[in-house]
């Protein structure tokens, strides 16, 4: 029998994942299947993680309803619980991610009915340092028949997506010292070949809290577990955790991880974690957070905040940074909160502003930082790219459909999705919408709807074919009498 390499302070298998392990020689195989597919709708693609399956908030499904005047057709809707965190879906499967009482609660349904599949769920006691929702913020992340939460109190645990049996789970809090963050924890992990990468930002067990601003990192910063283990892989960074999400990119010829922390840019070789570099980007207050995900477009890496420095585009040759271009102190082209841009041929698109009153909707040239158009009075906003155009979705349950154009702001079509006179989607829904298979999914404070955005393929009509005639033909074969016997009786079991 093949030894069992030592497990990790922190981490817990279960027993099924043990047996297979033992099974299979040492090679943790469980849940290595993807899922049987429960699609109906075959056209579109998955959106298996935050932002969408290159995390750039991008989408190449086609044919988009244009008109909304009507609304959008609802396909379901379902009650959620506490938490800001984007449901995610793959083969016919939507994980949203809550918190119910004491309870994280990770869900898997239908993702074209609604219907409950499983539910698996954990005691948290997670308290928000300023009141905000004690629920989960980062998004379940699905991978080879796996899928992967990450608790907003710093559990992180490996479900298999087919029934929900759970895998593993790291309490990374607890093994990495993590002093709580203003929020808690809000990144989502990302899934590398073989490795789970994951934003950590523990500090020693004698450094102060958050609050104190002299909080100290002990390097894991990032930490890559082995996706089908749990184990440790590599750990990397000396800084603290933030609300952006790592990313893995070819750069200057090199796969880097890239992860906006929360005193800047943090760039690593993502198979093996050597550091590449550091570039600092963050406001003065204690009271700030770096919450967009990084846009990269070839070789340049665009970060965005609001509360100093706002945006700044980088490139990277031989290895380094340089600056291409930053905000200045006032009349900052790009500062956005926690909505990530979307950059479309050579443009930057985003909800630019921290608070509610001063956000506007912009385009923005990447290359330059010119402020092609801005539209004020949407408040916050979070939006993907399909087909053309740009869904919004507003931080109290606004719908806009906007050309992806630098020439002008051109709103398309607009809705309101309601039950009745009450809107469906309460304040704060500031998750990005999510669009799979052609239907889009919307979260608001308390509900998941899921609406119709693209219509599925008509399915043409088969032509009737013109009765068989009774008079042979040429070249027909002979036709021989039919022997008119009973049906035989089914076999057993059939």
């Amino acid at each position: 029998m093949h030894a069992m390499r030592a497990i990790p302070k922190g981490i817990v298998l279960t027993a099924g994942l043990i047996l297979s392990t033992l099974a299979a020689g040492g090679a943790f195989a469980a849940g290595g299947e993807p899922a049987a597919d429960l699609s109906t709708r075959t056209d579109g693609s998955d959106w298996p993680t935050f932002l969408g399956p290159n995390r750039d908030g991008k989408s190449t499904e086609t044919g988009i309803r244009k008109d909304w005047s009507d609304g959008l057709p609802i396909r379901w809707q379902m009650e959620v619980g506490e938490g800001y965190s984007a449901p995610s879906v793959a083969r016919g499967r939507l994980f949203v991610f809550d918190r119910v009482g004491d309870s994280a609660r990770l869900t898997a349904v239908h993702s074209e009915t609604g219907e409950v599949l499983w539910r698996r769920e954990y005691p948290t006691h997670y308290e928000d340092m300023y009141n905000y929702s004690g629920g989960p913020r980062a998004a379940p992340v699905i991978d080879d028949g796996r899928v992967y939460a990450y608790g907003v109190e710093g559990r992180l645990r490996c479900h298999r997506a087919a029934d929900g049996e759970l895998l593993w789970e790291v309490d990374v809090a607890r093994t990495y010292g993590v002093k709580q963050n203003f929020f808690g924890v809000g990144s989502t992990p990302i899934v590398d070949r073989d490795l789970l990468i994951v934003p950590v930002g523990g500090s020693p067990p004698d450094s102060p809290g958050i609050q104190s601003g002299e909080v100290v990192p002990n390097g894991t910063a990032i930490v890559a577990f082995d996706k089908a283990s749990g184990e440790e892989r590599y750990r990397v960074g000396d800084e603290l955790s933030s609300y952006s999400s790592p990313l893995v990119r070819t750069i200057d010829g090199r796969r880097l991880g890239l992860y906006f922390a929360r005193g800047g840019l943090l760039a690593f070789d993502a198979a093996g974690g050597e550091l590449a570099f550091h570039f600092p980007w963050r406001a003065k207050k204690l009271e700030s957070v770096n919450a967009a995900t990084p846009v990269v477009v070839g070789d340049r890496i665009f970060l965005t905040e609001s509360y100093g420095p706002g945006g700044v585009l980088l490139e990277v040759a031989g290895g380094k940074p340089r600056v291409v271009w930053q905000d200045p102190r006032r009349d900052q082209a790009m500062a956005c909160h926690w909505s990530t841009p979307i950059h479309h041929r050579g443009i930057l698109y985003g909800s630019s502003g921290q608070s509610s009153g001063d956000a506007e909707l912009r385009a923005v040239e990447l290359g330059t930082g010119k402020v092609r158009w801005s539209k004020p009075g949407l408040r916050r906003s979070t939006l993907i790219y399909a087909d053309g155009h740009l869904v919004v979705l507003g931080e109290y349950g606004e719908l806009w459909l906007v050309e992806a154009t630098p020439e002008r702001f051109h709103l398309v079509t607009e809705t309101v999705l309601k039950e009745g006179d009450r809107p469906l989607l309460q304040h704060p829904a500031w998750n990005a919408p999510v669009l799979a298979h052609g239907l889009l999914y919307l979260r608001g404070k308390d509900r998941l709807v899921a609406v119709e955005l693209i219509p599925p393929p008509a399915r043409p009509k088969l032509e009737e074919s013109p009765a068989p005639s009774s008079r042979p033909q040429p070249g027909d074969a002979p036709r021989l009498p039919v022997s008119r016997r009973a049906p035989s009786p089914p076999a057993p079991g059939g």
